[in-house]
């Protein structure tokens, strides 16, 4: 079965007459003239599903899941139920390379129809790139370790199922928390009234919601020192991580975790 691990990603809708940042990065998109309406077509419906979810409120709306390999994925998703657009494949520069993206999104034709919003699994990426753009920051951050899911009580076990089907695997109890195992990462499913025992201060303003991702860093006493040099307020959590509340997060709580 291909090994899953949560995988960070961000983006944005810029609205009809928007303006563009000025410095923000076009990445341009290259994919086999026989398929590019099609691929239109699901840019179209995932900006659409991005607006709607903005709308809902600000914060994460994004949860890719990295395989080993995408198209046996495709292929179980299927047999399960769960349904897809299938897998995309689109290129993009990457410094003097061409680099290969291959993805499907949960539903990908249904805008909405994934509550907590764009759901998809991305092929592993070529891991000479990706090193490539790692950037040493001041803040120490390796990378993205868990990602949070909360969830109405009376929906939990729903949901709970819902991603054990997108996952093919069960997840394990961690207190109120129910937990996957994603080969180095985790994604957590956690009760609306047990969020504030977890994040203490925090409330979910939707359910259900990303409500908050974890970074794990090489110094955590240093991140601290940097998030409060630069007046951003932080709070412990109950596991012992440090995190940036929502309200100063964009919407999103930031946690930052030492890494082992």
């Amino acid at each position: 079965m291909p090994t899953f691990r949560a995988i960070s990603s961000t983006a944005t809708v810029v609205q009809p007459g928007g303006r563009v940042p000025a410095d923000a990065r076009l990445v341009p998109l290259q994919t086999a003239p026989d398929v590019l309406s099609t691929l239109l077509d699901r840019i179209n419906a995932t900006s659409a599903n991005l607006a709607a979810c903005l709308d809902r409120f600000e914060g994460l709306h994004i949860l890719m899941f990295s395989s080993a390999d995408i198209d046996v994925t495709a292929a179980r998703l299927a047999t399960a139920g769960v349904g897809h657009g299938g897998v995309n494949t689109v290129r993009r520069p990457a410094g003097a390379d061409i680099e290969t993206v291959r993805y499907l999104e949960i539903d990908g034709d249904q805008p909405g129809a994934v509550a907590e919003g764009r759901i998809g699994v991305v092929a592993e990426l070529d891991r000479q790139i990706q090193a490539a753009r790692l950037a040493d920051h001041p803040n120490g951050a390796i990378g993205l370790v868990d990602a949070t899911l909360c969830a109405a009580d009376s929906e939990l076990n729903a949901i709970q199922a819902r991603y054990e089907h997108y996952l093919g695997k069960p997840p394990r109890t961690d207190g109120p928390a129910k937990v996957f195992d994603l080969d180095g990462t985790t994604l957590t499913l956690v009760p609306d009234s047990s969020l504030d025992t977890l994040l203490p201060g925090e409330h979910a303003s939707e359910l259900p919601a990303l409500v908050a991702c974890t970074v794990s860093v090489r110094d955590l006493a240093t991140t601290q020192n940097v998030l409060q040099d630069n007046a951003i307020p932080v709070r412990r959590a109950a596991s012992g991580d440090v995190f940036v509340p929502a309200e100063a997060g964009l919407g999103a709580t930031i946690a930052f975790r030492q890494a082992d």
